[in-house]
């Protein structure tokens, strides 16, 4: 014991380290190969091969609880598995090597620095072919925009987003209609050929959104805190002198049951079904904000513990792919959740357009918790047929994990797309107080900060965007000086 604290374990000498380093490295190389192989008939995107390989081995990695072992290495200056997600198996056999070399065995060949950094360069050419190429050469991370609506009727503001250095607009089709979307990409097509660059068009389908339609105010009004009790029905009048809210899809209030827990405006409201009776669910308001929560049409309703049986894709978004898919560089995907779900996505790609259908690039939205534990397989069937993303939809996904669950969850996410080489979109609420009224707080700059590590960063509609557009533009390419996705560049430092 020294000064009350217990003593470390003993070190591990190098060789019972090496030892260490090779089981878990022909562990890995086993169980993802033979992961990759029940993979590889379905790869027929050629880019995705080597990626995927790359993604198995991580995710027979990841299997391992190496904290020890990162915590050993660092005395020999050899603790670089925090950082090997774009190249497994060559930081596995780097850190094998010298290991190797301090005990005098020969060790495995070390790969050349270009081999070494392949999945670097996967990762790029993947980001290129699906999100453009940066406009500014300082940082390798996409700006995306929201459109409204008014950008189709004002180009000099469309100008102004792609001056500013937008290179990616995104069309949310749970809004408007076809001809304003089309409206929108001729506005962006035409600001960006004024300003001789190429923009993507992103357009994102609405999919199966739980919202709130007609509320019929009770006999308190409008306003909910804690303790009060509110219905959520089908449509259907209740008798009753409380606050009924109707809920889109009305086919999910059936499927509720008691002890489920139900969200409203991103989780700014939310409550427990205390009753069920099929048309109706009563809801025992928990979270509420100290003066009370109103709530309104339109809202968004998340039921994270709920079985609702939506399909991704709804009628409603088969119609609008019809649009979309003459459109589109790239399709938005909301709440998919499984593989399935991208198969039907595809399937319907390939009716409208079967010749090329697959030059069209996907983005798939995480944000359920299904969505998040089908991950692999999600990207495993989209990047084997097309350009793919991911967009953690942060908004969402914080209701349905819970809030303190967030930050670890957008973590893993990065992890897992750098390891199979898939650009990553960070959205929802980016500095949303700058784009919205003008102002940063502290909190909206640490979090775009942060964002420097995925490949695309995404931007809300707002008045003051442009001026959001280029702040981002310029923190992201400083923090590119200093670090790329979890590696610190160590430039030299210069603020005393």
């Amino acid at each position: 014991m020294t000064n009350g604290s217990a003593a470390r374990p003993a070190q591990p000498s190098p060789a019972e380290l090496l030892q260490r380093v090779r089981a878990v490295r022909e562990a890995v190389a086993s169980d993802g190969g033979a992961l990759y192989r029940s993979w590889r008939p379905r790869i027929g995107h050629r880019p995705f091969r080597l990626s995927a390989l790359n993604f198995a081995h991580y995710l027979a990695l990841r299997h391992f609880d190496l904290r020890d072992l990162q915590v050993q290495l660092m005395p020999y200056g050899l603790s670089s598995l925090g950082r090997l997600e774009a190249r497994v198996l060559a930081n596995l056999d780097a850190v094998a090597g010298a290991l190797a070399a301090m005990v005098g065995e020969a060790g495995p060949d070390f790969a050349r620095p270009r081999a070494f950094f392949r999945g670097d360069r996967l990762l790029s050419a993947a980001s290129r072919a699906l999100l453009g190429t940066p406009r500014n050469k300082a940082r390798q991370v996409r700006i995306m925009v929201t459109m409204a609506r008014s950008h189709a009727e004002n180009a000099a503001t469309v100008q102004e987003l792609v001056a500013a250095g937008t290179e990616v607009f995104r069309i949310n089709c749970a809004h408007d209609g076809p001809e304003d979307w089309r409206a929108m990409v001729n506005a962006v097509r035409t600001a960006s050929r004024k300003a001789r660059r190429r923009s993507v068009i992103v357009m994102d389908l609405g999919g199966p959104k739980c919202r709130i339609g007609k509320v019929r105010e009770g006999r308190d009004g409008g306003r909910l805190r804690r303790g009060d009790a509110f219905l959520l029905t089908d449509g259907r009048k209740v008798q009753s002198d409380l606050l009924q809210a109707t809920c889109t899809p009305p086919i999910i209030v059936p499927r509720l049951k008691m002890g489920e827990p139900v969200f409203l405006d991103d989780g700014r409201l939310g409550g427990v079904i205390e009753e069920a009776h099929g048309q109706a669910v009563l809801v025992r308001v928990r979270y509420a904000p100290e003066n009370g929560g109103k709530i309104k049409a339109a809202q968004g309703v998340n039921f994270p513990a709920s079985d609702l049986g939506l399909p991704a894709l709804t009628e409603t978004d088969r119609t609008h792919l019809d649009t979309v898919a003459e459109l589109a560089d790239v399709v938005g995907y909301s709440f998919v959740q499984s593989a399935d779900d991208v198969v039907l996505l595809q399937n319907e790609l390939a009716a409208r357009r079967p010749r090329d259908w697959h030059k069209l690039g996907l983005i798939a939205k995480i944000e359920t918790p299904l969505g998040v534990h089908h991950l692999p397989e999600i990207i495993v069937q989209a990047a084997s047929r097309q350009p793919f993303g991911v967009m953690i939809a942060r908004g969402d996904l914080a209701v349905e994990i819970g809030f303190e669950r967030l930050a670890e969850m957008q973590e893993e996410l990065l992890w897992l797309c750098e390891a199979a080489q898939v650009p990553v979109v960070w959205a929802t609420q980016v500095l949303e107080s700058l784009v919205k009224h003008g102002l940063p707080t502290r909190g909206d700059m640490t979090d775009a900060a942060m964002a420097a590590r995925a490949e695309c960063v995404m931007l809300n509609k707002g008045p003051h965007a442009a001026e959001a557009v280029a702040l981002l533009d310029r923190l992201l390419s400083r923090m590119a000086e200093h670090q790329t996705k979890k590696t610190s560049r160590l430039r030299a430092l210069k603020s005393w």
